[in-house]
């Protein structure tokens, strides 16, 4: 196996390129890599012969109540999983790579999809991210990229992004990565205590209680009392919508979607079901 290349600079990263042969897939993260990361990566390396990892903490994405300087970062231990994942490259750029000439004055506007869900929580959250997510695209010259569908309005916007703008970069959504127990893998679950990572779970809990039911009011109902029944989960949303985030169908394919605060650490997740009125 190749060992994996570590590259800071655009120039590093253009020298490289120059080198890669076939397809470029990329997968973006910013780093504290866990299973959900490297099951990415593995669908990836399925596909493509050159796999490159980018990680970047971008603070375009923060805002100014949120984590961006605790953000664990953990270069050594990602490189350490990359190698292991068989990665051609990780591009771990510094901010002024980036954005060389400081803040961009001009950034990705994510329209009416970002401004609900997460996006009505975190103003301006989506107009980092998909800043960010153009101009790594570019950079790496991706031909395919994959993203986690944990991060479901994530995907939809970047998927939308790649389409309006004509960028040529497939999309690929990789199924959420969960503990034996239920609990969606994140980053941010390290922040958890072990008695708030207990009372993290019913997010996952509730969202398998709606995914049994049929009916749309029946998938709400059964989400919501379990969430009521957790004292020490604060809920932001619990939402049922249609694949692209739109209105829930009375049937056919949906999405169930909740945002909690167990503590002081926001947790989200969702899952797909199968709606079918008064069943």
């Amino acid at each position: 196996m190749t060992a994996t290349s570590l590259v800071h600079t655009r120039a590093e990263l253009a020298s490289v390129l120059d080198l890669a042969q076939g397809e470029i897939a990329v997968v973006m993260t910013m780093g504290a890599l866990h299973e959900g990361h490297r099951q990415l990566i593995r669908e990836a390396r399925k596909r493509s012969e050159f796999v490159l990892v980018t990680i970047f903490v971008n603070p375009l994405q923060f805002g100014p109540s949120e984590d961006f300087e605790k953000y664990p970062r953990t270069l050594e231990a990602d490189m350490a999983a990359c190698a292991a994942e068989g990665v051609s490259v990780v591009f771990a750029p510094g901010r002024d790579d980036v954005y060389p000439g400081g803040a961009p004055a001009i950034t990705m506007h994510p329209g009416p999809l970002g401004e609900i869900l997460e996006g009505a929580s975190r103003p301006g959250h989506f107009s980092g991210m998909l800043t960010v997510v153009e101009k790594l695209l570019m950079l790496t010259r991706a031909d395919v990229a994959y993203f986690g569908e944990k991060d479901f309005q994530q995907l939809a916007l970047i998927r939308r992004m790649v389409a309006d703008l004509e960028l040529g970069v497939e999309i690929v959504g990789v199924p959420t990565v969960r503990e034996p127990d239920g609990l969606a893998l994140s980053s941010r679950n390290r922040y958890l205590s072990p008695d708030q990572r207990r009372a993290a779970l019913a997010l996952s809990r509730a969202l398998r209680e709606g995914a049994a039911q049929t009916d749309p009011e029946a998938v709400l109902a059964a989400a919501h009392k379990i969430l009521a029944e957790e004292p020490d989960v604060r809920v932001d949303y619990l939402s049922l919508t249609g694949t692209d985030l739109g209105p829930a169908p009375d049937e056919g394919e949906a999405r169930l979607l909740v945002a909690a605060k167990v503590g002081t650490t926001r947790l989200i997740d969702n899952v797909p079901l199968r709606l079918q009125k008064g069943a």
